[in-house]
């Protein structure tokens, strides 16, 4: 299957953890060396959790990463550029991330449905990727855990700066490529876009 798909690494921070509400603060992605990278401002409040894990605030009408402002734009605006950024690249595409099926693409789906962004997404994406199936399909039950950070510590021998969507999206690719996995290890981790 990656033969014949170009793979897109993604990643999303959001404002919490609740699939169902949460709003996206940053959108990344990679493929190659080719990356997209966008903040959105919030409409719900950031979780504690959400804050300790991530460093996102928000302050007067700001979003603040670590107490520095980022410069943000509209939800929308975010989506369809990271659409434009996937209409670059050759189909079909496969747009992978780290719990995918669990979390970014539900998240994602919302989103595109909310901003009536779905059908142009459809286009352009033809499956998600989850990684996180995926190394545990490859390696279970040989790993003591599956988590992006500890897989990328194990198998890259490397931190990173984790739970920032474009440094997670970037060693998502470095680890994808150090797995160098067979098409048929991929027919079970991927999936379409969630219907939410």
């Amino acid at each position: 299957m990656s033969d014949e798909h170009t793979i897109v690494f993604f990643d999303l921070e959001t404002t919490g953890l609740d699939t169902t509400v949460c709003d996206i603060i940053q959108l990344s992605a990679i493929s190659g060396e080719r990356f997209f990278n966008v903040y959105a401002f919030p409409h719900c409040t950031i979780t504690d959790d959400a804050t300790r894990v991530t460093g996102f605030t928000v302050r007067s009408d700001a979003l603040l990463l670590h107490g520095r402002p980022v410069d943000t734009v509209p939800l929308h605006q975010a989506l369809s550029s990271f659409i434009s950024f996937l209409r670059s690249f050759r189909r079909p595409l496969l747009l992978a991330a780290h719990n995918a099926k669990r979390f970014d693409g539900p998240v994602l789906a919302r989103a595109l449905r909310e901003c009536s962004l779905t059908q142009d997404f459809q286009e352009v994406v033809s499956k998600f990727l989850d990684t996180f199936l995926l190394s545990k399909q490859l390696y279970a039950p040989g790993l003591a855990r599956y988590s992006q950070v500890y897989l990328v510590r194990h198998f890259l021998k490397k931190s990173y700066d984790a739970h920032n969507a474009l440094e997670d999206a970037k060693t998502l690719q470095e680890l994808y490529k150090k797995w160098d996995p067979e098409r048929w290890a991929l027919l079970g981790c991927t999936f379409q876009l969630p219907r939410v």
